[in-house]
């Protein structure tokens, strides 16, 4: 494994264990709104998308006024109405805190929007380890690779020397097409198998897994 200097994670499915809570915050959407409710694995394969991005591609019959209600609608079921705990994924802090240790830039490409963002990374106490970020509201979404191009040309980083960890096989899209390596885990969206077909530099099973990879 070579010695990067950028280590650019996705949010969620990686850091934090937040997929039953999207899905079951999706399924209440459909339901309240009298929509066909999508089935588990049509949801999981949103996951990494922008909000809007996801909205049209779960409802494609929505209009523009209607995707709109159905983002504040989603944001609402999220963050105040639906109970499923959302904690990070073992072994989360401890690893940030060694890779910091070692003295590597971290960094945060993900589909979510940046208040969504800063509010549970404020909430796990983890904002100090970023300090670069990119959002699904400020790049186009996963998987073109802008939101990485952001992050190597901020840092002052060429491709090669950064890598980004993720759970989806959009992460993994977005990696080839920026020129970055990858690394898959296999504890959220997306099994070795699928993370596999865009050639990741390794696949792990947890973050204690990953630290031990990247010591």
């Amino acid at each position: 494994m070579k010695d990067y200097q950028l280590i650019i994670f996705d949010w969620d499915g990686t850091l934090m264990d937040s997929i039953a809570r999207i899905v079951s915050s999706i399924r209440a959407l459909a339901q309240v709104n009298e929509l066909i409710i999508p089935n588990e694995s049509a949801i999981k394969g949103i996951i990494g998308l922008s909000l809007e991005e996801a909205i049209v591609t779960l409802f494609p019959t929505a209009n523009g006024a209607t995707i709109e209600q159905l983002k504040t609608g989603y944001k609402k079921h999220y963050i105040e109405l639906d109970p499923t705990p959302t904690p990070l994924y073992s072994n989360a802090e401890q690893l940030l805190t060694a890779l910091t240790q070692q003295g590597k830039m971290l960094a945060v490409a993900t589909g979510k929007a940046k208040t969504g963002l800063q509010r549970v990374m404020r909430e796990t106490n983890l904002t100090r380890f970023f300090n670069h970020v990119r959002c699904g509201c400020e790049c186009h979404s996963k998987p073109h690779p802008q939101m990485l191009e952001q992050l190597l040309v901020e840092c002052n980083v060429p491709p090669e020397s950064a890598v980004m960890i993720g759970d989806s096989m959009l992460d993994m899209e977005m990696a080839k097409r920026a020129g970055v390596d990858s690394i898959g885990i296999t504890h959220g969206v997306h099994n070795q198998e699928q993370l596999s077909m865009f050639q990741p530099k390794a696949i792990v099973g947890s973050l204690v897994e990953l630290q031990s990879l990247l010591r």
